[in-house]
């Protein structure tokens, strides 16, 4: 497998994920909202939620609630600070403004106000008192808004805080985090949530900590730090659930609780959240028990960085696997990094809250490994395609499907080792030719040749044998490549033995047709030669050469002819040495052509 097929794709996938498409976006959200919809549930006493309900509606008329009304219910609250997330930012029409704002100045109340387009009033309240360390301040890192929506001033005025209920929705339009601090006019203005904290803590202030990249983190100083991200904004825990009561209840609250007010009667506003649509005065209430915790869901900016290497090295590995090991073992190693991949990201949220994307690091390892098990699969088809349409005619259909499991079996472009060869031929083939010829039946010899040399050729197919080539009426082979065979001696000289004896057997059925008598002739011979692809870059074989073929191919020569026509096999005493099975009978030495010294030459002894 060429590792270009798989890195390119790598690479794409990383550029995509630098662009990150809404899919991949909102597929990275969705499981951080599986992560928060794992935790186990936190039930707070501390926080209670206070429903404008049906059941409010039913006993107080429509909606809004004249205030003098809620003066009179909130009169009955205890010691509890009471915050409202709804706006005030209209004159009540039953002109109960004042009444509210007398029973607020003696409660520990707090009301929202709301980023908007345009400001509501040229009333401003007084300022919550913050600090800030660092090189820069707050004010240059929030984006300053063009309004905001102020509660009444007789309201402003009598409670003892206020804060903003703005979000910040993602890709998705689920909101996971809110911003701590909002800039309008060049001051900041804090979330509900955070003055919440800030009252409950008795602090007059906040402080905020900034660097060179934004807002570290905002702190109520009785309380720890509460981490954000550069923008200041905080990532809500929405595993909590709390204690929720009418409004017409109001009186039965605890004593030092912390009562959030809003509106859930039918048509009222939902958020979408992680867990689910929620009231608005929920998620100011998930807010503060995040705070009040300490818990941190942090995703720095350089968590991206870390999860495209660590995607980059799963991906390496992958295709490392994939160009060295069997698909089923490589499958086995995708599916640990994965799971690596998923448990690591959970284990992380789990012990520190910290929010690791798997899913990038997955879909990326799914793509390459089946991208590249398709490459594997492709690249080893085409190899044993190539090894069938090579060695079809030459090997057993066995001895082929061998070859095509395990290619590993042969080197292709050249080796050196000991083989057996064997040429035959068939000795009077002038005289048959010649009788086709007079009859006019040149088709009727080439049947006749395709037949002989067919059976000839299962015999040595069947004992391992490798046909090299045909050359005419004669046949050559070897054993020994591109599958290894102890025995190859043996196994040529068995094959040229079983040759002898169909020969026999078509030469009496040949003149029963009136064809003149055939016979053949076998030469063989064991020793070491260069086997492998041999020919052009375009054009090859897989063939053998040698000193020790040539000798082979002398033989055959000397076989079933002159002085030799009763031995219709015959070979070297290198064959001879490795047989172990069959006998052999020595009929003398000759000079074969190209040889200086004179070799003994043996036939089997079968009959």
């Amino acid at each position: 497998m060429k590792m270009w097929h798989v890195i390119i794709p790598v690479a794409v996938l990383v550029a995509v994920r630098l662009v990150d498409p809404f899919l991949l976006e909102s597929s990275r959200l969705s499981y951080f909202d599986f992560l928060q919809r794992g935790q186990d549930v936190i039930t707070s006493e501390q926080i209670v939620l206070v429903d404008i309900d049906e059941q409010t509606l039913e006993k107080f008329g429509q909606y809004p609630i004249p205030r003098s009304t809620m003066a009179d219910e909130v009169y009955k609250l205890g010691n509890s600070i009471i915050a409202f997330n709804i706006l005030f930012s209209e004159p009540d029409r039953l002109g109960g403004d004042d009444d509210f704002g007398d029973v607020l100045f003696e409660k520990n109340a707090l009301v929202a106000i709301a980023p908007s387009q345009k400001t509501n009033t040229e009333y401003r309240p007084k300022g919550t008192g913050y600090a800030t360390f660092g090189d820069r301040g707050a004010e240059e890192i929030r984006p300053e808004l063009s309004g905001m929506l102020f509660a009444r001033p007789e309201i402003m005025d009598a409670v003892v805080g206020y804060g903003t209920i703005s979000s910040t929705p993602d890709a998705d339009g689920i909101t996971r985090r809110i911003p701590l601090l909002e800039n309008f006019e060049g001051k900041l203005y804090p979330a509900l949530a955070l003055d919440i904290l800030r009252v409950a803590a008795g602090d007059v202030s906040y402080q905020i900590k900034t660097d060179d990249l934004g807002i570290r983190f905002v702190r109520v100083p009785k309380f720890d730090v509460i981490k954000t991200d550069d923008m200041g904004n905080v990532n809500i825990a929405f595993w909590n659930e709390f204690p929720r009561t009418s409004f017409t209840n109001i009186y039965n609250i605890p004593e030092g609780s912390i009562a959030i007010v809003g509106a859930t009667f039918e048509g009222s506003s939902l958020i979408s959240t992680p867990v689910g649509a929620m009231y608005p005065h929920d998620v100011q209430a998930n807010l503060l028990k995040t705070m009040i915790d300490g818990v941190t869901i942090s995703r720095l900016p350089e968590f991206k960085i870390y999860e495209i290497a660590l995607t980059i090295i799963g991906s390496l590995l992958v295709i490392f696997m994939l160009s060295k090991i069997s698909i089923l073992i490589s499958g086995v190693g995708f599916g640990i990094l994965v799971c690596f991949a998923v448990f690591g990201a959970n284990y992380a949220f789990e012990t520190h809250f910290l929010l690791f994307d798997p899913i990038f690091g997955v879909l990326t390892l799914v793509l390459v490994f089946a991208h590249g098990s398709f490459v594997q699969f492709y690249t080893n088809f085409k190899q044993k395609q190539m090894i069938k349409g090579q060695f079809g005619t030459y090997l057993s259909p066995d001895m082929v499907e061998m070859l095509a499991n395990d290619p590993s079996l042969m080197k292709l472009g050249g080796e050196r080792k000991e083989m057996t060869f064997l040429f035959m031929d068939i000795c009077g083939f002038t005289p048959i030719s010649e009788h086709y010829k007079n009859n006019n039946d040149p088709e009727g010899l080439v049947v006749l040749i395709n037949d002989y040399l067919n059976q000839m050729t299962n015999i040595i197919l069947e004992n391992g044998g490798t046909i090299d080539k045909y050359m005419g009426d004669c046949i050559m082979a070897f054993w020994n490549a591109p599958l290894p065979c102890e025995n190859h001696a043996e196994m040529a000289v068995k094959s040229a033995i079983q040759i002898e004896k169909k020969t026999d057997e078509l030469r009496r059925r040949y003149c029963e047709q009136g064809l003149p008598p055939i016979n053949v002739g076998t030469g063989i011979n064991t020793g070491d030669c260069i086997v492998g692809n041999m020919g052009s870059e375009s054009r090859f074989d897989y063939s053998v050469i040698g000193d020790a073929v040539n000798l082979a191919a002398r033989l055959e020569a000397t076989a079933a002819r002159g002085d030799y026509l009763e031995y219709k096999t015959i070979y070297s005493s290198n064959t001879m040495e490795q047989l172990k099975t069959i006998k052999s009978r020595s009929i003398g030495k000759i000079k074969v052509k190209g040889k200086e010294e004179e070799i003994e030459i043996y036939t089997p002894e079968y009959k």
